[in-house]
């Protein structure tokens, strides 16, 4: 029977180097934490700035030495921003773009990334890098031939340029939601298959259930680039009345000499809709980034 060897000086000394690496990594995790946190407050300083300037009387934002704290804080702001410009007409034509672009995106891109992840054909491969070239291109370089193209058809001045090419599909897209077929099984298929699922039946009752995060990330996505898009709208909408939000906000700026108070009570109820978006659809969002490989 071994027997156990007696504590001594040299046996209790090999614990020190375990407790000085557990110091170490905390030392290391605390200053990672202040570093986040204190890169963090740097970008959340002009938004608090922007929240404080909506509730200043406009002396108050130029005022020296600055002041943080509206006193006394003018909610008043908010409503007269927002009744000055009709904000009420340009968020029911936002929304409707946005709405209708979203569902253009994801049907289009949807069918193009399946037939990309797992349709057999010649030349498939060589077709998809074709599709991620056109990612290189800038808009400006698209700009003036579709603009061209739409007012010789008559679409300009309507909402047709803007939602009707979402429904031709959007490489990014395309990409994100092939990698992430890539990830199922080709098991589930076969058996839906055997089952006698043809292909609409099996894209609609197999595959998008499971691609439920990716569909996410895409929605959030067009949703957040729609709602902010401003070079568009501002080519091919003349009428006021077709206004969406970023071009309400412009034609504030130029209507009313800049109220800076008023502009920044705008702009913050403006952003509300993309917050909430993506609070309520984060979870989704961030696991469709994670499996798809976005991540950086």
């Amino acid at each position: 029977m071994k027997q156990e060897q007696p504590l001594n000086q040299e046996t209790l000394r090999y614990p020190q180097p375990r407790v000085g690496l557990q110091r170490q990594a905390a030392w290391k995790r605390l200053l990672a934490t202040i570093v986040v946190v204190s890169g963090a407050i740097i970008f959340l300083i002009p938004l608090l700035w922007m929240i404080s300037s909506s509730l200043k009387p406009e002396y108050q934002i130029f005022a020296v030495p600055p002041q943080l704290i509206p006193n006394p804080p003018r909610w008043e702001n908010y409503l007269e921003a927002l009744t000055y410009v009709p904000f009420g007409r340009y968020t029911i034509n936002t929304t409707i773009i946005t709405i209708i672009t979203i569902i253009g995106h994801l049907l289009s891109c949807t069918v193009v990334a399946y037939g990309f992840a797992r349709l057999r054909a010649p030349g498939r491969d060589a077709l998809f890098l074709v599709v991620l070239a056109t990612m290189m291109l800038p808009y400006p370089v698209t700009m003036v031939p579709l603009y061209i193209l739409f007012s010789s058809i008559g679409w300009v001045n309507t909402y047709l340029p803007l939602t009707v090419p979402a429904f031709f599909g959007q490489a990014f897209y395309i990409f994100l939601l092939r990698q992430f077929f890539l990830t199922i099984p080709y098991d589930l298929e076969d058996a839906a298959r055997i089952d006698g699922a043809n292909l609409a039946q099996l894209i609609w009752y197999v595959m998008l259930p499971l691609t439920l995060p990716a569909l996410a990330t895409v929605a959030i996505f067009t949703f957040q680039a729609t709602w902010n898009d401003f070079l568009p709208p501002l080519i091919y909408l003349n009428d006021q009345s077709l206004y969406t939000i970023t071009l309400g906000l412009s034609f504030f700026r130029s209507t009313f000499n800049v109220n800076w108070a008023y502009l920044m009570a705008a702009s913050l109820t403006t952003m509300l809709p993309v917050v909430l978006v993506f609070l309520i659809a984060q979870r989704f969002f961030l696991e469709g980034i994670t499996l798809t490989g976005m991540k950086g």
